[in-house]
């Protein structure tokens, strides 16, 4: 398929909308893959139900067959379709926070084929709340294994041109309504696991998690040894194109001290802060996201694609705060980060604070 192939349909009424999930659906019934919003990221989805159609997905974005994809469904009866069993504790944490950002890992039905699932006896579910997303899925009558429609371990995407920029011409359709609400993948929590772990963090936070799962824990590991359950865990994942560090400052002069410690020219550094407001002069990017954790999240990974467009070899982040709230930007930056490796010299640490 070359890049003339990969068809852009802009949803700005309720006939576009109609028409765009009519087509979406062919195309998914006929085993294809198709790019679909959800309010998370966007997602490359395929039937979840054939093998086929989800090898396709890993085919596209060059991803290894041990990483596990997300399906979403919509509805009880498919739900019940896709596990083996669904537990009290999950049956409390989907009727708080479904539909929505949540994933939940329960034992997997013979229904969803193993390369879904890495091999494994557990599968990884959620009803996204997207309008377009429900719609897609409850005309097909069938599940979507749908992970972020980017190349592997590339920045995810939150508008349509950050996926046609890195998969046009693979799939035949993107579906573009707009900015991803949410701003990063959803929280991820295993319920199959003795006690119950949280996987991946997100935007519904471990302390609101715990207030229906007392005995939940934060699991320690970045991937594992054996069969992963979970997406997203990987050490190095949702990264730019550019090295990204992440430090700290308090005012603009500590910015600058922290730009000087880095053997890059000005015009190929990339800024993302929350606190201070960076002169934008000489810069190849400079961003001033929202302080509050759900605004913030809904900004970042575009503005980290604005710093990639923008021709930055290095993009300085500031380090977010320690709350909870935070927790699935943290980890989305840490995963994100280029600082394991990276000598600085004349330094003791990453920290606009700290010079010798």
């Amino acid at each position: 398929m070359n890049g003339s192939l990969t068809e852009i349909l802009s949803i700005r009424s309720q006939a576009d909308f109609d028409r765009a999930v009519d087509q979406a659906v062919s195309l998914l019934q006929q085993g294809q893959t198709v790019v679909l919003p959800t309010e998370t990221v966007y997602g490359l989805a395929a039937n979840a139900f054939s093998s086929a159609a989800v090898r396709r997905i890993f085919e596209i974005k060059r991803r290894p067959f041990s990483n596990p994809l997300i399906v979403h469904f919509t509805g009880q009866d498919m739900l019940d379709h896709c596990v083996r069993r669904w537990s009290p504790e999950a049956e409390q944490l989907g009727r708080a926070f479904w539909p929505g950002p949540l994933t939940l890992i329960a034992l997997r039905s013979p229904h969803i084929p193993e390369v879904v699932t890495a091999g494994g006896d557990t599968v990884a579910l959620r009803w996204p709340s997207h309008s377009f997303m429900q719609a897609v899925i409850q005309k097909c009558g069938f599940p979507l294994a749908a992970p972020s429609a980017n190349l592997a371990n590339r920045l995810s995407p939150t508008r349509a041109e950050h996926v046609k920029e890195q998969l046009d011409g693979t799939v035949p359709l993107i579906v573009d309504t707009g900015s991803a609400p949410v701003g990063i993948e959803s929280t991820v929590v295993d319920l199959v696991s003795r006690p119950p772990a949280l996987l991946r963090p997100g935007m519904i936070s471990f302390p609101k998690l715990k207030t229906f799962v007392k005995n939940l824990e934060k699991s320690t590991a970045t991937e594992s040894s054996s069969v992963d359950r979970s997406p997203g865990r990987t050490t190095k994942h949702y990264a730019p194109r550019a090295k990204l560090i992440i430090g700290s400052w308090k005012d603009s002069c500590e910015l600058e001290a922290f730009v000087r410690q880095f053997p890059y020219s000005r015009n190929a550094i990339g800024i993302v802060s929350y606190s201070v407001k960076c002169d934008p002069a000489g810069f190849a990017h400079c961003s001033l996201l929202p302080p509050e954790a759900e605004n913030y999240a809904s900004s970042l990974f575009s503005e980290l694609h604005a710093c990639d467009a923008a021709g930055s070899d290095l993009i300085l982040v500031e380090s977010p705060p320690p709350d909870a709230a935070w927790d699935g930007i943290r980890d989305r930056l840490t995963r994100a980060s280029s600082t394991t490796g990276f000598e600085l010299k004349d330094t003791e640490r990453i920290d606009g604070r700290t010079r010798r």
